[in-house]
């Protein structure tokens, strides 16, 4: 899509497992940015920071001291939006560039960006920064990319199922059928 007159818009769901497996993932990240940065002259880019190790620990913390499931999700969600802060300092974004954390804030972003960095926007039961990715994407007639530490989609999960189908490319509608069959714990 072509957001309000601008350039085509993408959205990158960056996996938190990409940012910090355990540490940073620096020469990842400054391939990543040189690719985006070289991008940005044709496209409009979102990128969609996942949690990744750090997500994991919080909620892990908070399942110990059994916390209810909600709170383990604002915790992956508030990574996810640390993680979103840290790779915005990395591309050299001013910090008082904020993060957005609602789709219309977004929007008002790419109005005036040609790359918003953010993490998981609001609390939906559920939600992972994969399918927030995917519903930008979904918002704006965007192209989507997911990039994560497993070759792709699958109708099941890879590293259970070894008669799992790699899906190489999909709709919308279809992406969103798979979705809400998943039962998302944090």
């Amino acid at each position: 899509m072509v957001f309000n007159g601008m350039k085509k818009v993408v959205v990158i769901s960056l996996g938190g497992s990409q940012i910090i497996p355990e540490e940073v993932n620096y020469n990842y990240l400054k391939k990543f940015k040189k690719i985006v940065l070289k991008n940005t002259k044709n496209y409009k880019i979102v990128v969609v920071c996942g949690g990744g190790s750090l997500a994991r620990k919080y909620i892990n913390a908070i399942q110990k001291e059994k916390g209810n499931v909600y709170y383990q999700s604002l915790a992956g969600i508030n990574a996810t939006r640390a993680n979103a802060r840290f790779l915005s300092y990395f591309f050299g974004f001013d910090p008082e560039f904020g993060i957005p954390h609602k789709i219309r804030v977004l929007k008002k972003y790419l109005k005036k960006r040609n790359l918003v960095i953010c993490g998981g926007l609001e609390y939906k039961p559920d939600q992972t920064s994969d399918s927030t990715a995917a519903a930008i994407s979904s918002r704006l007639g965007a192209e989507f990319i997911n990039l994560t530490n497993v070759k792709g989609l699958y109708d099941k999960d890879p590293k259970k199922f070894k008669n799992a189908k790699f899906i190489s490319k999909i709709s919308w509608e279809n992406f969103n059928k798979i979705i809400q069959k998943i039962k998302y714990k944090p």
